[in-house]
């Protein structure tokens, strides 16, 4: 059961207000991952011989995986340096600054000349860029989460929330999906040498929409409270450390499986159906794209679940199951094109279960006036154990042992330590009477925001 509503309370916002919020928070994210997911999808296929040229395949390969986790190395930065301000000047600044950073970063990259051209500075420019990108998702997530679920009603807040965790999959799928259709109409050719490059420019129209999005969004309710009662925090990022280690803790550990289960089903997936099992490009994509699209309707579903069940037991329950699944995957997914599909879309749906209640289970972990930084800090320093390593990892693995075997034992030692994070973590009507009393008695220290 769900305990009583905090700031946002005195200043509601009306159904349209929560349903621009919602949709704000769901395209942008969308938008913003489409740019990253477009990456992600290239390295796997493209980056390895244009950007990274070699005679061994496999080591184009690990370079190109080398740049993907650049993504996620990055994040931390972004998210302390975002999550800090979107705590001190509010959410709505922070969310369009992270949108034109990425989008950018996104654009720049479909102009870059590869190596043949350019040489060593190719790469060097890609990884720059790609390290850009990592900036602005890591301080986008904690905002975008927040944006839809301080705008909605704390006893929904699992359903509000995953408006943020649809944009991965929404993403994923609008990437994969230009990829696709571009590798359809082009030939191999044509695809190498120019065709990539139309999707990371279609970047630029994609994040003007964004922004016209989000621009015409207020401030939500509960920054608006803290402002008016002055209890915006000074150092936000010495409070967390300080005051908010087991939260941080909880909701770091909780995000490692999602985040590998997820790099595993939508990005290595792609090098072991073309590289192990023979089948081309267009047909690995189209198994990603079944699943990714099913995610789009399966994570606000899980969130809603999660609302009316305990949280941390659903996201549990799913986290064991994503330590078993992929034994049974990669047990029948040489069998075809279907057994393949069937086993990423099963994957994606266990992935969808836990990715759903995350943001408000992440979320719920802080006190409301460090929710921006504390959400931040969790996601981004849980992508360097988690999604960074992910597909290098899977890419060492079999290479060195020439099995699935070591991956799925990876995957399932992942499940582990997020059931252990969940442990480590605390409940929903926890968080809301703690929302309540600093709506009682809010902090009497005024804070004036760091210049």
């Amino acid at each position: 059961m769900q305990g009583t509503q905090h700031g946002e309370s005195a200043a509601p916002a009306g159904r349209s207000g929560i349903r621009r919020a919602f949709f704000a928070s769901l395209t942008g994210t969308a938008l913003e991952w489409y740019d990253f997911a477009v990456y992600s999808a290239a390295a796997a296929l493209v980056f390895g011989d244009l950007f990274f040229p070699s005679e061994d395949p496999l080591t184009g390969t690990l370079l190109a995986f080398s740049t993907y986790a650049v993504g996620y190395v990055s994040r931390p930065l972004g998210g302390f340096l975002f999550g800090r301000l979107g705590d001190v000047i509010g959410r709505k600044k922070v969310l369009i600054a992270t949108l034109v950073l990425i989008g950018a970063a996104t654009f720049l990259i479909g102009v870059l000349p590869a190596y043949a051209t350019a040489g060593v500075a190719a790469p060097i420019a890609l990884v720059l860029l790609r390290f850009a990108q990592g900036v602005g998702v890591g301080g986008e997530w904690g905002g975008a989460v927040l944006l839809s679920s301080e705008f909605g009603d704390p006893r929904r807040r699992g359903f509000y929330a995953s408006a943020a965790q649809v944009g991965p999959p929404a993403g994923s799928l609008l990437a994969n999906g230009v990829l696709a259709a571009l590798g359809a109409l082009l030939t191999e050719d044509q695809f190498l040498s120019w065709g990539w490059r139309v999707a990371f420019l279609l970047s630029g129209a994609l994040v003007g929409f964004g922004l016209w999005i989000r621009a015409k969004l207020e401030e939500t309710p509960v920054f608006k409270a803290m402002e008016a009662e002055q209890s915006r925090p000074v150092a936000p990022i010495r409070e967390v450390f300080t005051t908010q280690r087991r939260a941080l803790a909880a909701a770091i550990l909780s995000r490692v499986a999602p985040d590998v289960l997820y790099a595993m089903f939508t990005v290595f997936v792609l090098t072991y159906a073309t590289d192990r099992l023979g089948m081309s490009r267009g047909s690995a994509l189209a198994a990603v794209l079944v699943g990714s699209s099913l995610q789009v309707f399966l994570i606000p579903l899980a969130g809603a679940v999660s609302d009316r069940v305990n949280r941390r037991l659903l996201y549990g329950c799913s986290a064991v199951a994503a330590g078993v699944w992929p034994f049974v995957f990669f047990l029948t997914a040489d069998g075809g094109w279907l057994p393949l599909a069937l086993g990423v879309v099963v994957g994606l749906a266990i992935h969808s279960f836990m990715y759903g209640p995350q943001a408000a289970f992440v979320a719920e972990q802080f006190s409301p006036r460090l929710r921006y930084t504390g959400s931040s800090m969790a996601y981004t320093l849980a992508g360097l154990i988690g999604g960074a390593v992910a597909p290098l990892l899977f890419t060492a693995l079999l290479s060195s042992y020439d099995s699935w075997v070591p991956l799925a034992l990876y995957i399932a030692a992942t499940a582990v330590v997020t059931v252990v994070g969940l442990c480590l973590g605390r409940d929903a009507a926890h968080a809301e009477h703690e929302e309540a009393r600093q709506t009682a008695a809010p902090v009497a220290e005024p804070a004036t925001p760091v210049q």
